[in-house]
C-alpha cells in the first residue's frame, strides 16, 4: 500500500467583512469571573490556560450532542483572535495584536471532566471534543473593543442562564495574551477564549441557544443528535446586534 501526500487546510472563520480568518489554535482560560471559579468548587487566582484543536472551531446552526456524557455545558466567553504575535508581550502589546473579536461558547463534557479530575487524570477530552468551540462571526478590532460595560449572557430556549460584563472579568484582554505570551509564542491565528461567567448549566438535544456581547455578532445554534448532525457542513451564524 502506498502512502499519499494529504494536504491540510486550516479552519477558517467568517468576519463581518466578507472575509476569511484562518485559525491556527484554541486557546482558553479558566477562573477569570469570581463567581464562575466559585461555582466550580475553586478561588479566583492566576489564569488557568488549557487549549482545544482548532478543528472544534465550528460556525454553524445545529451542532451534534456529543458521545460519551450526560452532562453537556455551555460557557459563553468573548473571544480575541490573534493577528500578529511574539513571546513576552506586554499587556499593551498583546491588546494591540488582536485582529478582532467574536461571542463563542466553550462546551465542556463535564462529567467527563469531573471523573479525569477526581482520579488526577488530564481532562483534555471533556474540551477538545468535535464541535466543542462553537464561535459567532468576528468583529475586526478596528470596529469594535471591549469596554467594561458590555453585557454578556448566554439564554437556553429563550430562559436567561449566564449574565455579566465584560468589567467582571479578573484579567482583561491584554493582561491574558501577555500572560500567554509569557509561556507559549502566540501566532497569527490563534484563538482565545477569555473566560466564561456563571451559571453554566446543562443542555440537551433540542435546546436552542442564544449567546451574545453588547455590539457583536449573535451566536446561535440548537443542539442536535450525533448522528444527524455531525456530518452537516459548517456555515455563518446570525450577524444581527439586537
Amino acid at each position: 500500500m502506498s502512502l499519499q501526500t494529504v494536504q491540510w487546510q486550516p479552519p477558517t472563520l467568517a468576519v463581518t467583512d466578507g472575509s476569511l480568518f484562518p485559525a491556527r489554535h484554541v486557546w482558553c482560560v479558566g477562573r477569570n469571573y469570581v463567581e464562575h471559579a466559585r461555582e466550580m468548587g475553586a478561588e479566583p487566582g492566576e489564569p488557568v490556560f488549557f487549549s482545544k484543536p482548532a478543528q472544534a472551531l465550528v460556525q454553524r446552526d445545529e451542532i451534534a450532542f456529543p458521545p460519551d456524557t450526560g452532562v453537556l455545558h455551555h460557557e459563553v466567553e468573548m473571544v480575541a483572535v490573534v493577528g500578529r504575535g511574539g513571546r513576552n508581550l506586554s499587556p499593551g502589546q498583546a491588546a494591540r495584536a488582536v485582529f478582532g473579536y467574536a461571542v463563542g461558547v466553550d462546551l465542556t463534557r463535564r462529567d467527563v471532566q469531573s471523573r479525569a479530575k477526581q482520579a488526577g487524570h488530564p481532562w483534555e477530552m471533556s474540551k477538545g471534543f468535535d464541535q466543542s468551540a462553537p464561535i459567532a462571526s468576528l468583529v475586526r478590532a478596528d470596529c469594535w473593543q471591549p469596554k467594561p460595560g458590555c453585557r454578556i449572557t448566554l439564554a437556553v430556549n429563550g430562559r436567561l442562564h449566564q449574565q455579566a460584563t465584560l468589567g467582571d472579568m479578573i484579567w482583561s484582554t491584554g493582561a491574558l495574551l501577555s500572560r500567554l505570551s509569557q509561556q507559549v509564542t502566540l501566532s497569527a491565528g490563534d484563538v482565545i477564549f477569555t473566560g466564561t461567567p456563571a451559571g453554566v448549566s446543562a443542555l440537551q438535544i433540542g435546546d436552542r441557544v442564544r449567546a451574545e456581547i453588547d455590539g457583536l455578532p449573535v451566536l446561535t445554534f440548537s443542539v442536535g443528535d450525533d448522528a444527524r448532525c455531525s456530518a452537516a457542513p459548517s456555515k455563518g451564524n446570525e450577524t444581527d446586534g439586537d
